[in-house]
């Protein structure tokens, strides 16, 4: 099926208007992309969980069709992570990680977050007036992220530059994305050698014990350990932050919504899965390649060709969520897939909800008068699709 008069460019523009015409038509849409290769988009939400968690549906790239996917391309000490890989890689570098994340780890992080907040919210208070994107969403997740694997902080300066330039590159300037990788490439490689001689109480120096106290690293490869490093700081990142501002975007934007969690605190976990869903961070989950002709929703994928999941379409479908354009902190069913779904299920999800939530109550309880400081019309969002994010969110306070 061909998409419906539909371009990438209106796509962006009206993400959840456009996902509402695709549901209409057809399960699945053969899309051009900017890179003049066709991809396919899947937007209903029984079609994308069920892909989600597909076997069939690869992560790895050699799967592809030879000339169907271009891709951006890492260097190996970066690109061997787990959003490129399938079982059993995947699930070998999983299971090593995953102990980061344990309930009593995550609980452990949340004085901490609260301190790095309150601190955040104190630097702004006196101004009256701030961009919420860059002085508290964006540095409050580098400071954790950072923190869990070890960075210094004279050393983290330079990761929102890294990470917004290979989210959105400038297809004009293919060199600033280069020198981004090269950059963080450089930099991740120099700390892991910092910290074998000098190791600390942390996530990344626990990672390269494994890595040097196996069989001539036998459990984890040396390009496998700092994309790990890489990944989690990435993602880390990219996902809390958007998360964060977004909810903010969506409170000052449903004055109803934001009395009623003023008035009830409590509902601030049902609030995150809420926010979670009704404007998540990512519109699209990684790209995947069936390893043979698969059916979605009745509509046949050739073996190959990229297969691309709308995460946000999904979380807005009408079958699946009674009224789902309307913000409600208070809906209790939220089965949302903004997160994932499957054994690629967000391994920092416990985390970036934790973050989320306390940034938020942090947030609100400080200025109970908190405002947008320009008019909703002139709020831009990345020209992206790789993730939902703002540029700047102008409060008052």
């Amino acid at each position: 099926m061909t998409a419906p008069d539909l371009t990438l460019t209106s796509l962006i523009a009206d993400p959840y208007g456009g996902y509402s015409r695709l549901r209409a038509d057809a399960p699945a849409h053969r899309v051009v992309g900017p890179d003049g290769l066709p991809f396919w988009l899947v937007t209903r939400y029984p079609d994308v969980r069920q892909a989600l968690a597909d076997p069939r549906l690869a992560l790895d790239r050699t799967h592809a069709a030879p000339g169907n996917y271009r891709g951006f391309a890492l260097p190996p000490a970066l690109d061997a992570n787990l959003l490129n890989m399938d079982p059993p890689d995947h699930t070998r570098i999983r299971r090593l990680v995953v102990r980061a994340f344990t309930p009593r780890r995550i609980a452990a992080l949340r004085a901490p977050i609260e301190k790095v907040a309150g601190q955040l919210l104190d630097a702004i208070a006196p101004a009256g007036r701030a961009d919420l994107l860059a002085a508290y969403a964006a540095p409050l997740p580098i400071t954790v992220i950072c923190d869990l694997l070890g960075v210094p902080e004279d050393d983290r300066h330079d990761f929102r530059g890294w990470t917004d330039t290979l989210i959105t590159p400038d297809p004009e300037h293919p060199e600033t994305a280069r020198a981004a990788v090269k950059a963080m490439l450089g930099f991740f490689t120099g700390l892991i050698e910092r910290k074998r001689t000098e190791p600390g109480d942390d996530l990344l120096s626990d990672l390269i014990a494994v890595r040097d106290e196996q069989d001539g690293g036998g459990g984890l490869s040396e390009d496998e350990l700092t994309s790990l490093a890489f990944l989690i700081l990435f993602a880390g990142y990219e996902n809390t932050v958007h998360l964060i501002a977004n909810a903010v975007l969506a409170l000052l934007t449903h004055p109803e919504q934001l009395a009623a969690l003023r008035a009830e605190p409590e509902l601030i976990d049902g609030a995150v899965e809420e926010f979670a869903r009704f404007d998540g961070p990512a519109p699209l989950a990684i790209r995947r390649f069936p390893r043979e002709d698969v059916t979605i929703g009745g509509v046949t994928v050739p073996a190959g060709e990229t297969v691309l999941l709308a995460l946000g379409s999904a979380n807005r479908d009408p079958e699946q969520f009674t009224d789902p354009d309307r913000l409600d902190l208070r809906r209790r069913e939220n089965g949302h897939l903004a997160l994932g779904h499957g054994i690629h299920y967000c391994l920092g999800a416990p985390l970036a909800r934790m973050e989320t939530a306390i940034a938020l109550t942090a947030l609100l309880r400080r200025f109970p008068d908190l405002a947008l400081d320009v008019p909703v019309e002139r709020l831009r969002h990345r020209p992206t699709l790789r993730a939902r994010g703002l540029l700047e969110l102008p409060v008052r306070y």
